[in-house]
């Protein structure tokens, strides 16, 4: 691990333990205002209701539109024959969630940037995305990897913070290294679907002796267009696995219907 990256992990295990020390004396309160809560809620039900969740029972790939009739999937995912069996998120990458793993992924410079309650927020919206999950448990928990160019610039690997911590609530094995990545791709930003795929096109490959097992759970904080998720997926079934469900914390989505709480 980089000194940068040893250092935010450090940093974020002490907010951790502290705000634990801190529960034990007080009573649970919400990440996002501060309210007393429920000891298993991170958010109160007010900011807990300005998250738009995606409504359950949709195509399980692309989350758009209603499977068919005695499948999971809907008649265009179907026919697209994608490394990704499966793809979940339980909200929609928009306002609040939006907003929350914004806070994770570019925390405040300083003791500010301490603050734990962000990346709480986003790994219970990543755990409730396992919970949709369907299937028998995976053997892996894989993150997306950083190029080690753009982890030194960043410090951390957002989606390898999440995985660990999914992996810790399933009781499932995690091997943050598992892929890597081979080229130091352009960010997706801006980009359209056609360019995205063209961008991350063989950027990955699962590493040397790494037994990866049948079925494996591949993490990534948002999903958008899922390319950069169906090209890693490609290398972990180059790699032996054979079904690869993608999980992430929020999606970008278009005209699907949302739900509250």
């Amino acid at each position: 691990m980089w000194p940068k990256a040893a250092a935010v992990v450090a940093f974020r295990k002490l907010a951790e333990l502290s705000r634990g020390a801190v529960e034990l004396v007080l009573p649970p309160t919400c990440a996002g205002c501060g309210a007393q809560t429920d000891p298993t809620a991170v958010l109160c039900r007010v900011c807990d209701s300005r998250l738009e969740r995606i409504a359950p029972g949709a195509c399980q790939l692309c989350q758009q539109t209603s499977p068919q009739p005695d499948s999971r999937l809907c008649a265009s995912c179907e026919l697209s024959d994608s490394a990704l069996t499966a793809c979940f998120a339980a909200f929609r990458f928009e306002g609040g969630a939006a907003d929350w793993i914004h806070r994770f992924k570019y925390p405040k410079k300083g003791l500010r940037g301490l603050d734990p309650a962000p990346a709480s927020v986003v790994e219970a919206m990543l755990n409730e995305a396992g919970y949709r999950a369907s299937g028998p448990p995976p053997g892996l928990v894989v993150p997306v990897p950083l190029h080690p160019r753009r982890l030194r610039l960043r410090g951390f690997n957002p989606a390898a913070e999440l995985a660990r911590s999914l992996a810790r609530e399933f009781g499932i094995p995690f091997d943050p290294v598992a892929l890597c990545r081979t080229r130091n791709t352009t960010s997706q930003t801006g980009l359209d679907r056609h360019e995205r795929r063209r961008n991350v096109r063989d950027a990955f490959r699962a590493r040397r002796g790494r037994q990866i097992p049948e079925q494996v759970w591949l993490v990534d904080d948002v999903v958008t267009t899922a390319s950069t998720l169906t090209e890693a997926a490609i290398a972990l079934r180059a790699a032996g696995a054979r079904t690869v469900i993608g999980l992430c914390a929020a999606r970008a989505l278009s005209n699907v219907p949302s739900v509250g709480r």
